[in-house]
């Protein structure tokens, strides 16, 4: 296995011979406005470049989206990928979205999807509180994780944008993952506070499963994300955590 932290929650993944690409937010540096009513929403986003050249980027064998917000598939992304490439999205709504955009095998995830030898399992998150889904729900939306098993791969976890709450407690029960991807930046909402994990949910996360190693991932690279790399690192260090939990930069490749 082989998690490449490409930027934001854009991840490069070959697991299983396969090569996968995971929400895909593939524009320039400062291409799109800030997120209205987030915050530091005066900065532009992406708030950083790419890392990798797209060639390498695009070369994979399927794309993973988890939902359609524009951090994770922008119109960048639309635009440079393949429109034959297979497109695998969380429910239908999603998926007749990215058809939309002109990709013509798109697929939706299921509790046991196949894909070239790899199973894929969705999983359920939720993107934010239960105050902030009962305001801004609609705006929130729907999300999910997947898990990914291959005989020869060890169990990986992708939470995808979610706090920590059942939904991923239960997914960490039932699938007891030896590798976990963590959108950890704490991207926040004013008013309403964080809509993605923060150092807290790391750590509940390795307490429910210490033997597990996490990747943060989904850090430094949009305005609303408040949790820094030397932040989280400096929680670990003061926590003894360090031994079971990766900060990898953008472009860095971590190997299992």
């Amino acid at each position: 296995m082989k998690i490449t932290e490409v930027r934001n929650a854009t991840l490069r993944l070959d697991f299983g011979g396969v090569r996968f690409l995971i929400d895909p937010m593939l524009a320039e540096q400062g291409a799109y406005p800030g997120f209205e009513g987030t915050a530091n929403s005066h900065l532009r986003n992406p708030l950083v470049p790419l890392p990798l050249p797209m060639d390498e980027i695009l070369d994979v064998d399927a794309v993973i989206v988890t939902h359609t917000h524009l951090d994770h598939w922008d119109a960048a992304a639309k635009d440079s990928l393949p429109k034959d490439l297979p497109v695998f999205a969380q429910d239908e709504k999603d998926a007749t979205d990215i058809r939309a955009a002109g990709f013509v095998d798109v697929r939706v995830l299921s509790a046991d999807t196949a894909f070239y030898g790899v199973t894929l399992i969705k999983t359920p998150g939720q993107h934010g509180s239960d105050v902030a889904m009962e305001k801004i729900g609609d705006r929130l939306g729907t999300v999910c994780g997947v898990v990914f098993r291959h005989p020869e791969e060890k169990t990986l976890y992708l939470a995808g944008d979610t706090v920590w709450n059942r939904h991923v407690e239960e997914s960490l029960g039932k699938h007891t993952p030896d590798i976990i991807v963590l959108n950890c930046g704490d991207a926040q909402i004013v008013g309403l506070g964080s809509i993605i994990m923060g150092k807290q949910d790391v750590l509940q996360v390795h307490r429910a499963i210490p033997k597990s190693t996490i990747v943060a991932s989904h850090m430094e690279a949009v305005n609303h994300g408040m949790l820094s790399r030397k932040e989280l690192r400096e929680f670990l260090k003061e926590k003894g955590m360090t031994g079971r939990i990766l900060v990898p930069e953008d472009g860095e490749t971590l190997r299992f």
